[in-house]
């Protein structure tokens, strides 16, 4: 490491000792720049030739409740190109919290740059000798494809290029690929995939990748693939279609789950659907008040037709559950209303388990990847009621819409051992340490480490 530059990590606490371990001008220079160990405070220290000798990185009061490890990604958006390493990472975290900081510098790192030049050439980190490099290159390498697939507009990013990418992922690991698209979803007993989905020139599919070998406990991961929304004949005001290429937000995520567990090679029998879809205007646009034969055979009153993604989802997620998996995970940026309630920063998630419940949390905190378990209030249940129907997608009134929404999706789930609803938003819409602005994955770190836990060797 003796020709890259040491960053050290100063909290308030060692902020004196720190200074005070300095050469006399390194001294006089972190002083003049006001140098406090603020969060996130930045300091670079010159030698005398001019060239950058230090960098001081303030992590403010660390105790037990702060000093997060991903505010570390905030340094490669901020620092001159060249190689850095961290100087007393291992002395300032435990082994874990040290693998975070290295992941931050990665996730801090990314840049969409497939339409724009990035701009500045990003420096360069030494790996810590404590760290797990794999591992933080699959987590890095899946929460990068997933923003990827978001941050890419819906005319490079429809049904059609979310196939090519999953195709070329299952390809890459073995995995076998499976569409049934157009007309053969009625043929196969899809019909509101196809419903969503027809009034599109783009064909509305359903994709099915298969990996692992047979006997393993099954997972599977149900995506929310809608490349993009107008809302379809109720139809959305054009500042609300602005964002709607992360629609497929849900898919996104689920894809780069299923890279981090395939690169890991987890002994698992993984499963991920996809209803690859595009919600859009034309004379054989599905309708406010139509009624849809679902994949399960419940008949369902089409309420709104810009809640598209839970009828897409309830058929996929009907098909997996014919297969009982062990764990059923549903991924989508479903609902306006959880945004209401928790933010863009905040997904909520949903299951009967409580035991499954109980290991997200924990994994959660553990992974500093920020998620919320919300109620399946039986209560609400009777708000999806319909005179003409068995079931009306929407709740009447208007109140609780996520969690009327999970529960829709929960009419779909009979036989799975364990189910997980995740209701994200998949977009960051200011940047933030280890966050750029744009396409996020949310909650995939979370479920990896769960996926791990439960069924990793």
């Amino acid at each position: 490491m003796t020709s890259s530059t040491p960053i050290h990590f100063v909290t308030s606490q060692t902020l004196d000792e720190k200074l005070e371990a300095l050469p006399p001008m390194a001294q006089s220079w972190a002083k003049t720049h006001d140098f406090a160990a603020r969060k996130g405070q930045i300091c670079l220290l010159p030698s005398s030739d001019g060239s950058i000798e230090q960098v001081l990185f303030g992590l403010g009061v660390v105790n037990e409740k702060d000093g997060n490890p991903l505010d570390v990604g905030v340094l490669p958006t901020k620092l001159p190109v060249g190689t850095y390493h961290y100087a007393n990472g291992a002395e300032v975290w435990k082994v874990e919290d040290l693998s975070l900081a290295v992941l931050a510098w990665y996730l801090g790192g990314y840049r969409f740059d497939r339409y724009k030049d990035a701009g500045k050439e990003m420096p360069e980190l030494d790996w810590p000798e404590q760290v797990n490099r794999d591992e933080i290159q699959l987590l890095a390498k899946g929460s990068n494809l997933a923003r990827d697939l978001i941050n890419i507009p819906a005319n490079d990013m429809g049904p059609d290029e979310l196939e090519a990418i999953t195709k070329g992922l299952a390809d890459s690991h073995g995995a076998g690929l499976t569409v049934t698209k157009g007309d053969a979803l009625l043929e196969r007993n899809f019909p509101m995939i196809h419903a969503v989905g027809r009034a599109s020139t783009r064909k509305p599919r359903l994709l099915d990748l298969v990996w692992g070998e047979e006997g393993n406990p099954k997972v599977t991961l149900v995506g929310k693939g809608v490349c993009f929304d107008t809302g379809g004949l109720d139809l959305k005001p054009s500042s609300a279609m602005l964002l709607m290429k992360k629609d497929m937000g849900g898919a996104a995520n689920v894809l780069g789950l299923a890279s981090m567990i395939m690169s890991a090679k987890l002994p698992v029998r993984l499963r991920v659907l996809i209803p690859a879809v595009e919600n859009s205007v034309a004379g054989n646009a599905f309708r406010p008040g139509d009624v849809l034969q679902s994949h399960k055979g419940l008949t369902v009153e089409i309420g709104n037709t810009d809640a598209e993604g839970r009828l897409v989802l309830a058929d996929a997620m009907s098909l997996a559950d014919t297969e009982a998996p062990d764990l059923m995970i549903d991924m989508a940026t479903l609902t306006g209303a959880a945004r209401v309630a928790l933010g863009p920063d905040l997904p909520p998630f949903y299951s009967d388990d409580d035991e499954l419940v109980g290991e997200i949390n924990e994994l959660a905190k553990s992974n500093r990847d920020p998620l919320w378990n919300m109620p399946l209030w039986d209560g609400y249940d009777q708000n999806l009621s319909s005179e003409i129907a068995d079931v009306n997608h929407i709740s009447t009134g208007g109140f609780a819409g996520s969690i009327t929404a999970a529960l829709f999706l929960r009419r779909f789930v009979d036989q799975a051992k364990s189910w997980v609803h995740f209701d994200i938003y998949g977009w960051a819409p200011k940047a933030q340490p280890s966050r750029p602005k744009g396409g996020e994955a949310q909650s995939i770190r979370t479920l990896f480490a769960l996926i791990r836990k439960r069924y990793g060797s």
